[in-house]
């Protein structure tokens, strides 16, 4: 066993978009941190669709950037095609969505973690973690390489005991190439308790092998709409690392790439059907529950029976690849029957198929089994983020990775915890979710999830989350001063609403008027001001009552979150508590009134006879 002589604040295991957003984090709070992963050439892999964001999963990527994380502005420096989802809906759904050049958004992930100071990258796969008196020490290797640490931040993906299924065919694998992780043994051995999900991916295709003037084109926005609040960062001199995109002039420069979109056949259909006895899937072969939200073509063939067409996308892989990702058709089929599917899709009739779809199953821990903190309940300084929580996406992932290398960083610097409430976040959405109702099923965030959505747009991220990150040392002066010159220039901006009329109305109730919006304001009024400040008032303006409403509730629900639950609290004393209840919160451990009463099956009469209970100190004294 060879002991690595440097000892380390954080160690992050895995380089997917929660171990680059971990590791990112601890640095930037000045831990010593180590980036341990099966493959430095694999950082920052799309394993799946080269996209980032869309419904939901926009705004947690703005929250990232507007905390300080990677994944925002390395989509804008790779990004080759740009949207903005549900822009003719209401604010409170519209979605920030770009389509990736997979390989440079990779190569630059691992040029940002490479130039990071006090953050060192080793290759090696993590067999066992250590426990000290104190909690998680350090890690071992398959090559008898021990890295010493103060605490471990696990980001281990589908590569837990993952198992790769084409057709009837298996083999042991994290993804197609790369091999599998024995890690979630040593979990079991500590006493975690451990799972199985199953998530899938379409096939790739040639592109001068299929005929896009038979597809639909789908266009990106113009002007594109960056994904981070400080994309004049993008500007091509010596010192920046390698970007496609660029900010010029006070504008947002990209050659984006079309998509194309065609659909499947009634013939497509009945092909699947009359393989169903093929797929791993319907034979009994795969474990693992599945993504309901994502389903197989298989699942949508049988799932949907009555629907004789599919939408499929068409979506390049990058600039200098004739790869296309087949986004609508996961499968685990065979080989043979991908071929037969896909070729009887209109456009794909002569498709070359260059990787194939395959389904792989993976290990996870239910994450009841965490603190807010990411931190496990069982073993202190030990931390899980991304998909051994459950969950699915790059987004939701990398989310989970900034909470919780920040947080491994905040105790060893003995600082207060950073945590994101259900009103702060879409991320204190997702962590609230797992931690207190578990997932049956792979996490995936959706808008209808956040109760809050409407004041948590991803128009208004960096307001609400950068004075937090400042606070907490996340993000540098740079966007801590951009940040506060934008709240400054907005109240101006609010004075001047209230202080002006337009059609013998104040400016502020004009713009409530539905026929009214920001770009009907007059010109030289209009220019005083830069445009996301007036679509700012414009949505304060429009929806003022909706936001009040939003802000009240949240103020009455603030009482419960605030009600911390004493560690190790006995909740077997409360006397009348039913017994299914007990059991509940003996399992979750809720560390507030608020968490205890979003636990699936807990009564308003259950969390009255706590808060009696936990009250009883105060109103005793």
């Amino acid at each position: 066993m060879f002991i690595y002589p440097k000892t380390y604040d954080v160690i992050v295991i895995g380089a997917g978009h929660a171990g680059i957003e971990a590791a990112s984090a601890a640095a930037r709070l000045g831990c010593e941190t180590v980036v341990l992963t099966q493959n430095l050439d694999s950082i920052g892999q799309m394993s799946c669709n080269p996209a980032i964001g869309g419904q939901a999963k926009g705004q947690m990527v703005r929250e990232i950037d507007a905390l300080g994380g990677v994944m925002g502005l390395n989509t804008d420096a790779t990004g080759i095609q740009f949207r903005m989802l549900n822009s003719g809906k209401g604010p409170s759904v519209r979605s920030p969505r770009a389509q990736c050049d997979k390989k440079a958004y990779q190569f630059r992930a691992k040029a940002i973690l490479e130039r990071t100071p006090q953050l060192d990258l080793k290759q090696g796969n993590a067999v066992r973690i250590l426990i000290g008196d104190d909690g998680a020490c350090g890690v071992q290797t398959d090559l008898g390489l021990q890295l010493n640490g103060r605490s471990v931040v696990v980001t281990t993906g589908t590569f837990m005991r993952g198992l790769l299924h084409v057709g009837l065919q298996n083999k042991p694998g994290g993804r197609l190439g790369d091999a599998a992780s024995t890690l979630s043994d040593c979990l079991r051995e500590m006493g975690f308790e451990v799972s199985r999900f199953k998530t899938g991916t379409p096939c790739r295709l040639l592109g001068r092998s299929i005929e896009f003037s038979r597809c639909e084109p789908q266009s990106g926005d113009e002007p594109p709409l960056p994904f981070s609040f400080l994309p004049e960062t993008l500007t091509h001199d010596e010192n920046e690392i390698f970007t496609l995109n660029r900010w010029a002039n006070g504008q947002f420069h990209v050659e984006q790439i079309k998509c194309w979109l065609t659909q499947t056949t009634e013939r497509t259909h009945q092909i699947i059907r009359d393989n169903l006895d093929k797929s791993p899937l319907y034979s009994g072969m795969i474990e693992g529950v599945g993504p309901r939200y994502c389903p197989s073509i298989e699942d949508k063939v049988v799932k949907f029976a009555s629907k004789s067409s599919h939408q499929i996308f068409l979506e390049p892989e990058g600039r200098h690849t004739g790869e296309y990702y087949v986004n609508g058709v996961s499968t685990s089929l065979p080989l043979e029957i991908q071929y037969a599917f896909i070729r009887s899709i209109p456009a794909l009739e002569g498709a070359e198929i260059m990787r194939p779809g395959y389904a792989v199953e993976y290990d996870f821990c239910p994450p009841q089994q965490l603190f807010h903190t990411l931190e496990t309940k069982r073993i202190p300084s030990l931390y899980f983020a991304g998909q051994i929580n459950g969950t699915s996406g790059y987004e939701e992932a990398a989310a989970q990775g900034l909470v919780a290398g920040a947080n491994a960083a905040l105790k060893i610097l003995r600082k207060a915890p950073f945590n994101l409430g259900r009103a702060d976040a879409y991320i204190g959405v997702l962590i609230d979710d797992l931690i207190t109702k578990g997932t049956p099923e792979p996490y995936r965030m959706f808008t209808s999830r956040a109760e809050h959505r409407l004041i948590l747009r991803q128009d208004n991220a960096d307001l609400r989350l950068t004075p937090l990150a400042s606070q907490h040392g996340l993000v540098d002066q740079r966007r801590w001063a951009k940040v506060q010159r934008k709240c400054e220039q907005l109240d101006a901006l609010r004075t001047l609403a209230e202080s002006i009329s337009l059609d013998g109305v104040r400016l502020q109730q004009w713009l409530k008027r539905p026929e009214n919006t920001a770009a009907s304001v007059p010109e030289e009024l209009r220019n005083r001001f830069h445009v996301e400040l007036w679509e700012q008032l414009e949505i304060d303006c429009k929806y003022s009552g909706y936001i009040a409403r939003q802000n009240a509730a949240i103020e009455r629900l603030k009482f419960q979150e605030e009600q911390r639950i004493p560690n190790g609290f006995d909740f077997s004393a409360i006397p009348g508590l039913r017994s299914e209840t007990r059991q509940k919160f003996q399992s979750a451990m809720p560390e507030t009134l608020g968490q205890a009463s979003r636990i699936s099956g807990v009564t308003p009469a259950d969390i009255a006879l706590l808060s009696i209970v936990i009250d009883k100190p105060r109103r005793t004294a």
